[in-house]
């Protein structure tokens, strides 16, 4: 199986550690990927501004750069929802066909390709899981309030497998952190409230370490624990996973 790691821009330039620990991760579970030295950005920046034309070009590229491989994995939701879902803006060539079909976020990958259920190791802490929109409502990658009071999804099923865990039970389990993309800019206020009260329901119910696996959704939600100096860590699951013990 030929695997190419694709690492977010804003994750290149501020969270790096989130793409080292995705790629060893990536190693410890039998897959050695490439990581490209060509590649970019999906695009989803200027489209969400409404540029969507200008990203073109930048579609193509992510299609040149990864046509030639199996699966592309991602540690971001958002940027995986995008290529599956925008890149039908370009001609439906095979090329462009196979790399929508094959990006797939990190967790998916491990869960659905690699058909790993659980992972050995222990995390004694008090987990809190945010669900990204684009990860749950997108991708699908867990039930959502709507629909069911069930609370499941791939990630938290990887979780809940770890010794010494405890996930917490959230007031309102999928409710939006109001990052958005461009939506944080635009209309900043109620992306900040939205992310307070966000942030509020993991303090309320005794999260220490909070995660997900979209480090967009993540950042914004650090950023207002740090302002707040709230005693809360921010983690992507990517980070956890790859530093278990046993």
């Amino acid at each position: 199986m030929k695997v190419a790691l694709f690492v977010p821009c804003y994750v290149d330039q501020f969270y790096p550690q989130v793409g080292i620990a995705t790629y060893q991760l990536l190693g410890k579970l039998g897959v050695q990927a490439a990581f490209p030295a060509a590649q970019t950005c999906c695009g989803q920046p200027l489209a969400n501004s409404g540029c969507e034309r200008e990203a073109l070009p930048i579609y193509k590229h992510f299609v040149d750069t990864f046509q030639d491989y199996d699966y592309t994995v991602v540690p971001s939701g958002s940027c995986v929802y995008h290529v599956q879902k925008h890149f039908d803006k370009l001609e439906q060539t095979p090329a462009v066909q196979h790399v929508r079909a094959t990006t797939i976020d990190l967790i998916d990958f491990i869960t659905n390709i690699l058909e790993i259920k659980e992972l050995p190791g222990s995390y004694p802490h008090k987990v809190g899981l945010h669900l990204s929109c684009h990860g749950q409502r997108g991708l699908h990658q867990a039930n959502e309030s709507e629909m069911t009071p069930v609370r499941d999804g791939q990630l938290r099923r990887l979780l809940a497998g770890l010794g010494g865990i405890e996930l917490t039970e959230l007031d309102r389990n999928d409710e939006c952190c109001g990052f958005g993309g461009t939506f944080c800019v635009s209309e900043a206020a109620i992306s900040g409230r939205m992310g307070h009260d966000r942030v509020q329901d993991h303090v309320r119910n005794g999260t220490q370490v909070l995660t997900g696996g979209d480090m967009s959704c993540l950042m914004h939600l650090q950023g207002i624990v740090r302002r707040q100096k709230l005693p809360l860590q921010v983690l992507h699951a990517a980070e956890i996973l790859n530093g278990l013990t046993s």
